[in-house]
């Protein structure tokens, strides 16, 4: 499995010339995804700490173009992190917006982990899941097939939520506290 360092990541957004917010917001859904990973690993969840990080920070790599493009982005980063010799980091890329499979497994997957930042994340704030999901289904959601979708993400994301939390000694009301908590210690990454 290839990997690409947190050097090369940013090399890749430079390149790529992603929005400065965005930027911004990659690395703030980076900072929850290996918190929730730093949180799991000790009480016995296996992640791939790495791949979760270069997932997070790569996620919207083709976002800034996608403006123009109208592609879609979670597909059209996939295809550019994985043609680059890093396909499990555009594995993870690609179910950042909706998973490919939701609940299969009783156990948690990078792609789940990078999925929930993702959704936890409003530009570089952290807020709850319904605060990010109602402006998700604002923004988006101005047709009925689309706000649909949209109430479909929200649900399977709540379930994704309840199925994350049941591991963790710690509520999502109280992930922002705690996260800004590391930072303050001085434990911030990226």
């Amino acid at each position: 499995m290839h990997i690409p360092s947190e050097k090369k990541c940013k090399q890749l957004m430079k390149k790529m010339k992603m929005m400065s917010h965005i930027v911004a917001h990659s690395h703030q859904v980076y900072r929850v995804s290996t918190f929730l990973v730093d949180q799991l690993t000790p009480i016995g969840v296996s992640l791939n700490r790495e791949l979760v990080q270069a997932a997070a920070l790569l996620h919207d790599i083709t976002k800034t173009r996608s403006f123009e493009t109208k592609e879609n982005h979670a597909l059209t980063g996939a295809q550019f992190i994985s043609d680059l010799g890093y396909p499990e980091v555009g594995f993870i890329v690609r179910q950042h917006v909706k998973l490919d499979h939701y609940f299969v497994s009783k156990y948690l997957s990078e792609a789940e982990i990078v999925n929930y930042a993702d959704k936890r994340v409003l530009h570089d704030n952290i807020v709850s899941l319904k605060e990010r999901m109602n402006y998700i289904v604002t923004k988006y959601g101005k047709e009925k097939e689309s706000r649909e979708y949209l109430y479909f993400l929200r649900d399977k994301t709540v379930q994704l939520e309840n199925k994350l939390f049941k591991y963790l000694s710690f509520t999502p009301a109280e992930l922002s506290d705690l996260l800004s908590r590391r930072l303050t210690d001085g434990n911030n990454g990226v």
